[in-house]
This record gives structure tokens, C-alpha cells and sequence, in this order.
């Protein structure tokens, strides 16, 4: 049987499963780590040129020449941004942490990790088809992988007394917008690769969007109906 002792913890023969606070604090602290890695390292895949002749005209053609690089650094940091925000707000409104969440916390971080790896390849071909496929592939899944985490998550009794149901439907709609628009890139991918991704430009606007959007009238779910 599991004896639950004054610290929170529940003693399970030898293992010790920690429900306190203090193991979504550990969770979220070694996740923002990750996310933070992953956004810095967008930068590092960017080299720093070094032209054949040190000349004015030469180093603007070869700053030229990084443009796309720097586009799809400037996407993939609004991208991970964002998914940070949504997983720093949704970790923010639990009280003591579900121990189910740490693998399908993991494969998120899998993919916000794999995340360098996908732009330096679009970033580096952004004419072509296959790298920018790849590329919104890769969002689709982290997507994907986001809303997974984010309905497991949101659910009683794991949850703040004071989160509502109405906050919970606002956060599982924003986290659809990642998913939707890297389909819409992926698609434009077949027929349009230079261009494709400029749907996940207007990604920002678009969570903004269905923060605020309601299914006609009809009232939330109670938050105890709510799982995933």
C-alpha cells in the first residue's frame, strides 16, 4: 500500500513518487532549460561569413546571401516562443503535478530540441521542396505533440482552485493555431516551396484570434468535465 507522508510524497516500497509542487517546479525548470537551448541554438546554425575579398560590396552580397537564414531564424524564434508562453502559462495553472505528464513532456522537448536541426535546413535551401516539407512537418508534429501535453495536463484535481473552464477552452484554442497553420505551410510546400511559409507568419494573429473566439453561445464545460 502507498503511505503518504507529511512532505507529499507517497512511499511505494522503495520508490518515492513526489506529488508536492515542488516536482512541477523541477518539471518546468528543466523544460524552460531545453526551450532556451533550443532558441539559442536557431542563432548558432547561422555562421559568420567570411568573404574571399574584404570588401564593402562583398560583405553586403554575402550578408545577402544569409537573408533567408535570418527569415527562418526570426520564424523559428516566434515559433518556439510561443510554444514556451503556452507551456509556461499551462504549467503555471497546476497546483501539484500528474506524473503521467513527464514522458509526454519529454517528446515535446524532443521536438522543440529537433527544432535548430529543421530551420537550419529550410533556412539554407528555402527554394526547395523536400527542406521545407521537412521543415513544416516538423511543426506539425510539435504541435501536435503541444496539444497532447496541454489536455493532459489541464485536468482536475491537478489543477489551481482558481482556473475556470472558460480559461481552460482559451488555452486549448490557442494551441490549435500552431498545428493549422504548419498544415497550411505543408500544403503550400507542394506547389509554392519559396513561399510557403509565410502562413506561419501570421501565426501570431491567429492565436490572438482564437483566444477570443466561442462556439456561438453556448456555455464552457465545467473544468471537472474537462480531460484529455
Amino acid at each position: 500500500m502507498a503511505v503518504q507522508c507529511r512532505s507529499g510524497k507517497h512511499h511505494l516500497g522503495k520508490i518515492h513518487v513526489d506529488r508536492s509542487g515542488s516536482a512541477a517546479r523541477r518539471l518546468t525548470f528543466f523544460s524552460d532549460a531545453v526551450f532556451a537551448i533550443a532558441i539559442t541554438l536557431l542563432i548558432i546554425e547561422i555562421h559568420v561569413p567570411h568573404p574571399e575579398v574584404s570588401t564593402d560590396k562583398e560583405w553586403l552580397i554575402t550578408l545577402a546571401n544569409l537573408i533567408p537564414n535570418f527569415a527562418g531564424f526570426i520564424l523559428s524564434f516566434i515559433v518556439v516562443g510561443a510554444m514556451w508562453v503556452a507551456h509556461h502559462r499551462v504549467f503555471g495553472m497546476l497546483r501539484r503535478l500528474d506524473p503521467t505528464l513527464v514522458w509526454p513532456n519529454l517528446v515535446l522537448l524532443m521536438a522543440v530540441a529537433f527544432m535548430p536541426f529543421s530551420t537550419a535546413l529550410m533556412s539554407s535551401h528555402s527554394a526547395e521542396r523536400v527542406p521545407e516539407l521537412f521543415y513544416a512537418f516538423t511543426l506539425i508534429v510539435a504541435g501536435l505533440l503541444q496539444i497532447r501535453l496541454i489536455r493532459r495536463a489541464l485536468r482536475e484535481p491537478f489543477l489551481k482552485p482558481d482556473v475556470s473552464a472558460a480559461d481552460i477552452a482559451m488555452i486549448r484554442r490557442r494551441s490549435l493555431a500552431l498545428p493549422i497553420m504548419a498544415s497550411i505551410a505543408f500544403v503550400l510546400g507542394f506547389f509554392w516551396p519559396g513561399f510557403s511559409n509565410l502562413p506561419l507568419v501570421l501565426m501570431p494573429g491567429v492565436v490572438v484570434l482564437f483566444a477570443r473566439w466561442r462556439r456561438g453561445k453556448r456555455p464552457e464545460p465545467d473544468a471537472g468535465a474537462v480531460g484529455g
